[in-house]
């Protein structure tokens, strides 16, 4: 490997020689590959054979934390790369800090000599907090009246009901939603202090009687869907009593949703666009557009026995499917479905539909929307998982992926000064950038991928207020899989949906910069004095006009 390590195929000026050793490179690189492939193969199988025979497979030893940064082969980010070092300044606190209470600290005048001056106060800033019970013996008046055989009761203040007063129901919902702490370490914090609570009560308090709370979470979801006309997307693996489910997380700089779908399909992912709504169906020109070269021509014959122009609901269009087109196949009747949800989607007028969404190139989100824009950093990560065994092929890698990040930066300049003039410059330049061939036949093919994509990843041409990656979405699928490291999974319908609506609220009060704690306290206290999320959110899209580009001419 050392002479391969120094070797220059620049240097080569003989150019048949230079291919034949470039053609040698790329033949013991797919070797390589595949031979690794064959080897994590061949390892599982034989795990698989031992759990079958009841032994073990092989033991996943970790080692040690390396002192140095992780590889290539364990490590895909692109942050390194594309990070752009900020000189650090330390914030001041003064300004942000509420003062509960003041407390003037005397000298001891005895140690004070006589001709000592006053000379003012010096001040300190303390923080504290204090964590203790509020336990409340109520003796609520009691009267009856014989003529009306009728009892009078005293009520309780505003805010409690049951056994448990509101800052126990608040810190319990923050705990768990916000601050991704388990329940069994919850109950451990309370007991600790003092209160008496059993596990059932605990979780009856974080999943039972949230109908308020679920309105809000609506409302945080509607509001979201017409703050902009674009939205980013993703999910993530979610179990719900043990059985696979996947967590949508719809977001943008305003908010952040959390569904939990049985499915991760396109009617799933519609399901959430649509709020929740019954799933309705429609048979246009659009659906009929989206099913041609898709259906063949003698199903697409056969469609004419379904009603057009009419929005038919999910029961409806089923019953319509099995009498009028039996022998639709699996794969046909999904389409067909898929094709007329969509253009029912499209159709909307009593809620936002979305223009564009940002996400990843997965199947499920094309149809969708009018426009898709996809995430560079996604993109990048594909080229991070190359792992060229050459040294030659390593440098060409590094250098494309140092034109890839520069290239990247000249869309952020557009992106924060859009110039119509760049346009057709940038555009001409992400032609040149990927039409390189460097060789290596590995980066190039993923080179001409990328090139197949120019549309969805230059979208940020046309509207430069959307981002050039995903992020925000990933983040959230992230703090949904933290909740599930910590908490597993909900065991029941209740419970994902409890999910869903608190770590909607606690990540949308975030992005607002309203403390989740207190919002959540006012609630459950009914004293109902902060702003709704959903006001927040709607007033905030209308400063910051996140549609600028759609309503330009």
């Amino acid at each position: 490997m050392g002479l391969l390590d120094e070797l220059d195929l620049s240097a080569i000026q003989d150019e048949g020689v230079r291919k034949c050793i470039m053609l040698l490179l790329n033949m013991v690189e797919d070797l390589k590959r595949e031979n690794a492939e064959l080897r994590a193969e061949n390892q599982r199988l034989r795990d698989e054979i031992n759990r079958l025979k009841g032994e073990q497979g092989k033991p996943k030893v970790k080692g040690n934390t390396p002192k140095t940064p992780p590889t290539a082969s364990t490590n895909y980010s692109s942050e390194r790369q594309r990070h752009t070092p900020k000189e650090w300044a330390k914030g001041k606190k003064r300004g942000t800090i509420h003062f509960d209470r003041e407390q003037v600290l005397a000298v001891n005048p005895t140690i004070l000599p006589v001709d000592a001056e006053f000379k003012g106060h010096e001040d300190v800033v303390v923080q504290d907090v204090i964590f203790d019970t509020d336990n409340v013996l109520f003796h609520k008046q009691k009267f009856y009246s014989p003529g009306e055989g009728k009892t009078y009761l005293a009520p309780l203040p505003s805010g409690y009901d049951g056994q448990f007063g509101p800052g126990i129901k608040a810190l319990a919902i923050v705990l768990c939603y916000g601050a991704n702490v388990s329940e069994p370490k919850i109950l451990e914090l309370f007991r600790s202090v003092g209160t008496v609570i059993s596990d059932g009560q605990l979780s009856n308090l974080l999943i039972k009687g949230q109908q308020t709370f679920h309105a809000e979470k609506t409302a945080v979801h509607m509001a979201g869907l017409a703050s902009s006309p674009w939205q980013h997307l993703d999910e993530t693996s979610t179990r719900v009593n043990g059985q696979n489910q996947y967590c949508q997380v719809l977001c943008n700089s305003l908010y952040t949703s959390y569904q939990t779908t049985e499915g991760k399909d396109r009617q799933s992912i519609l399901d959430v666009l649509r709020g929740g709504q019954p799933r309705v169906y429609l048979l246009n020109t659009e659906a009929e557009r989206l099913l041609d070269g898709v259906l063949s021509k003698m199903t697409r014959q056969q469609m004419i026995k379904l009603p057009r122009e009419q929005v038919l609901d999910e029961v409806t269009m089923l019953r319509l499917l099995r009498e009028q087109l039996p022998g639709l196949g699996l794969q046909q009747r999904k389409w067909l479905l898929d094709a007329t949800a969509v253009a029912a989607y499209h159709a909307e007028t009593e809620f936002p539909v979305i223009k564009l969404l940002i996400c990843d190139d997965a199947p499920q989100f094309t149809w969708l929307t009018e426009e898709l824009a996809l995430c560079w950093v996604h993109e990048a990560r594909h080229y991070n998982k190359l792992l060229p065994y050459f040294a030659p092929y390593r440098k060409l890698l590094d250098e494309y992926m140092k034109r890839f990040w520069d290239y990247y930066y000249e869309l952020l300049a557009y992106r924060a000064q859009p110039i119509a003039e760049d346009r057709a410059l940038l555009a001409a330049k992400f032609d040149a950038l990927f039409s390189t061939e460097t060789g290596y036949r590995v980066l190039d093919e993923r080179i001409a991928k990328t090139k197949a994509k120019k549309g969805p990843l230059l979208m940020v041409l046309e509207h430069p207020e959307i981002p050039l990656h995903n992020n925000p979405a990933e983040l959230g699928a992230r703090q949904r899989v933290r909740k599930r490291d910590v908490s597993f999974g909900p065991r029941t319908a209740d419970g994902a949906k409890a999910w869903d609506t608190f770590m909607t609220l606690a990540a949308t009060a975030t992005k607002l910069g309203v403390s989740f704690y207190a919002y959540i306290h006012d609630r459950v206290a009914k004293l109902n004095q902060m702003q709704g999320l959903d006001t927040l959110i709607t007033a905030r899209a209308n400063d910051l006009n996140l549609s600028a580009s759609w309503a330009a001419p």
